[in-house]
């Protein structure tokens, strides 16, 4: 007999970035949920990148393309001191001819991208702190709560096949989160565990970025305004067009079939049609 195969180690690698705000109330304790400057939704998303560095290389080839084309020689973001697009491709930021050049890149059969995300309705998240408030008084809501509730929520089902997980987070204010953040995923992993009785011991590294330093957070970005188009705009083209990399989207507070929401995959896909009974959007 041959000598068995050497073991190779599995690493995956995922951006996880959001799309609208945390915020509930304003400074006097108002609900300002879906006003001017606050979302109705709150999104977290999780990009799995097969080769981040071919990703990245291809990014910056596009961006510096971009940067050098005359037609865009007289665009505000794509000024370096302006630090939008001359940085990084930021979808809210960046012209439509760029947007539609970076979705073409991301769509390209040579990256595998594979996107999952939770969606949360933040009318439902002020009904749950009114309820604790009636139990507890004391109680006061910080958006970092409802971040690290979706993290364990978007990550449950993504910790136990590989040996190895590199984390990529967006930096949220000035504030260090990676002991939170880790906790949320050694939570979401030991709930998995609980729930299936499998283990894992992989190694997760967590680690803090911004979208000019790394590519896979550009990326990220880019299919959370798509999906954030569609809950808060209702407008579905961008979606439609990316959906090749979707995987699975989980919409908790659609509760009309189940109490854990409502999931979105290839198989049952999420458009505009999907939500137009839901209650409340």
């Amino acid at each position: 007999m041959g000598k068995p195969g050497k073991h190779v180690t599995s690493v995956r690698h995922y951006f996880v970035d959001e799309a609208g705000d945390g915020t509930l109330f304003n400074g006097r304790g108002r609900i300002i949920v879906g006003t001017e400057g606050c979302s109705r939704f709150f999104i977290l998303g999780l990009l799995d990148v097969a080769n981040p560095d071919a990703l990245a290389l291809d990014m910056d080839t596009l961006r510096a393309d971009l940067l050098a084309d005359p037609y865009f020689k007289g665009v505000p973001s794509m000024q370096p001191e302006a630090r939008k697009t001359a940085l990084a491709f930021h979808a809210k930021d960046d012209v439509p001819e760029v947007r539609r050049e970076v979705f073409k890149l991301l769509l390209a059969h040579s990256h595998d991208l594979r996107f999952f995300a939770v969606v949360r309705d933040k009318s439902k998240v002020v009904e749950y702190v009114r309820q604790r408030n009636e139990r507890d008084p004391s109680y006061r809501y910080n958006p970092n709560e409802l971040y690290d509730y979706l993290v364990r929520r978007l990550c449950k089902n993504l910790l136990h096949k590989d040996d190895q997980y590199n984390i990529c987070f967006a930096k949220r204010g000035k504030s260090d989160r990676t002991a939170a953040l880790r906790t949320a995923l050694e939570t979401a992993r030991h709930r998995f565990c609980v729930q299936w009785g499998i283990t894992s011991t992989a190694l997760i590294n967590v680690i803090p970025s911004t979208p000019p330093a790394c590519a896979g957070l550009q990326a990220v970005d880019y299919l959370l305004w798509a999906l954030q188009r569609l809950y808060e705009r209702r407008e579905d083209r961008y979606v439609e067009l990316l959906w090749p990399a979707f995987r699975l989207v989980n919409d908790l507070d659609d509760t009309r079939e189940a109490r854990y929401g409502v999931y979105y995959s290839q198989k049952k896909p999420l458009t505009l049609a999907a939500l137009e009974n839901v209650p409340g959007i």
